[in-house]
């Protein structure tokens, strides 16, 4: 995918440096073509601006990046959106400032939607265009670390309920990223054990009892 603007400057050199900051990427990522060198002109008389067209090749991620801004303007709201790379071989889009909220929805619904389609815009193959595959993490406002601690805060809850009570406890229903979470957490916590029941969007995690971890445990 292709990205063009024309800038307009009193020199050609003035006109590729107002390209390169509007687009945000090194100079040697652009393809410049001048189309109108500047005149001086004669006594302020005759003067023309230099005009050149600047061409940004984008790749999956700022794809992604671009799509989000377009939502984000489309909901006239005023955030602040940038990219870094990841911990885990991705690309994390964040989202930061007042009204981000809206885009998170219940216990993150309309954050995973948005990242499931910045996604998909990220590695949508276009013919004739070579785009190596890269994986899109959106964040908003921090939500994914306060939404893990809380996940492991009531992971470690609903633990301590199944030794107290000797009874399996079900999760409601959770996102595959989530029940990664909760399932993690319980690895540390002896004499219990998860499983994930259900289908697609439906399944939950369930807590239970396991003497045999007790036992590796102790040895």
């Amino acid at each position: 995918m292709k990205k063009e603007i024309i800038v307009t400057a009193k020199t050609v050199d003035e006109a590729k440096e107002k390209a390169i900051a509007e687009l945000g990427v090194a100079a040697e990522e652009i393809e410049f073509t001048v189309l109108e060198e500047g005149k001086r002109g004669f006594l302020g008389l005759g003067a023309q601006d230099a005009k050149v067209s600047a061409v940004y090749v984008l790749g999956g991620a700022d794809i992604a990046l671009e799509f989000i801004r377009q939502v984000v303007s489309d909901m006239e709201l005023s955030l602040t959106i940038d990219k870094k790379a990841g911990n885990n071989d991705d690309i994390v889009i964040t989202v930061d400032g007042e009204g981000a909220g809206v885009l998170i929805g219940h216990h993150g619904e309309t954050l995973d939607s948005l990242q499931y389609l910045a996604n998909l815009a990220a590695n949508k193959k276009i013919k004739g265009e070579k785009r190596d595959y890269v994986k899109i993490t959106l964040d908003i406002e921090g939500y994914r670390a306060k939404r893990e601690e809380a996940l492991r805060a009531l992971a470690r809850r609903m633990a301590a309920k199944v030794v107290k009570y000797k009874k399996s406890v079900m999760l409601e229903p959770m996102n595959p990223y989530e029940r990664r979470i909760i399932h993690s957490e319980i690895q540390h916590v002896a004499g219990v054990s998860t499983n994930s029941i259900g289908s697609e969007n439906n399944r939950r995690v369930v807590m239970f009892l396991d003497d045999s971890k007790v036992s590796s445990d102790e040895e």
